[in-house]
């Protein structure tokens, strides 16, 4: 644990090098940064937007808006997490300007109280892994997360495959925290749903991967 905190500490001193050196004009070191970021950067484009040209466009929008405002990164989160919160407006205006989900509006107020949500619940014989290869649990699970709706999607992807704190995605989607912790949790029911639904016709045990 000690050693895993040492390498983290190490990076981000790294970082903030490289983020100094780069608002002072060294191109080369905003070049590392990119280096560094832009497969994430893509890949959270493409769970967001399911498109790889939209993708490829958010990830070439986010870094020259990231460039262009670099001197107005006050340091007041990390480098990353300001740098997700403009990809993720980025893939969000392509989803607008492409208007084809039209299931809920991006901006829709999310209701935080309580509430009961009543979701199938089922145990079956069968290992998933007996039945399916990882690769095509991957492709199962990819699938599942792709059908959610935009605003619970991006919160999930952030969440549960990019990693970030509850904190740091509030921050990346200007929400606030019970905000994410509501979408959240409807993107893993409903993951939940769609993969008991799946895998109940398949004769399979999903719940072991959620």
């Amino acid at each position: 644990m000690a050693e895993t905190n040492l390498t983290s500490e190490v990076a981000n001193t790294e970082e903030l090098g490289l983020v100094t050196q780069a608002r002072s004009g060294d191109g080369t070191a905003f070049s590392d940064l990119v280096r560094r970021y832009e497969r994430k950067i893509y890949r959270l484009a493409k769970n967001i937007t399911q498109h790889d040209e939209d993708a490829e466009d958010v990830l070439q929008e986010t870094f020259l808006k990231a460039y262009e405002h670099l001197p107005d990164f006050q340091g007041n989160s990390k480098f990353y997490t300001w740098l997700v919160r403009i990809a993720v407006n980025e893939a969000l205006m392509k989803l607008r300007k492409r208007k084809t989900d039209r299931t809920v509006p991006l901006d829709e107020p999310v209701d935080t109280g309580e509430e009961t949500v009543v979701r199938e619940i089922a145990v079956w014989d069968e290992d998933p892994e007996r039945q399916f290869s990882q690769e095509e649990l991957s492709q199962i699970l990819n699938d599942a997360v792709q059908s959610l709706k935009p605003a619970f999607r991006t919160v999930f992807v952030l969440r549960d495959i990019e990693e970030l704190s509850t904190e740091e995605t509030a921050q990346a989607m200007n929400i606030s925290i019970p905000a994410v912790k509501s979408r959240l949790l409807r993107a893993r029911l409903q993951l939940r749903e769609k993969l008991t639904r799946f895998f109940k016709r398949k004769g399979d045990d999903v719940f072991a991967y959620l």
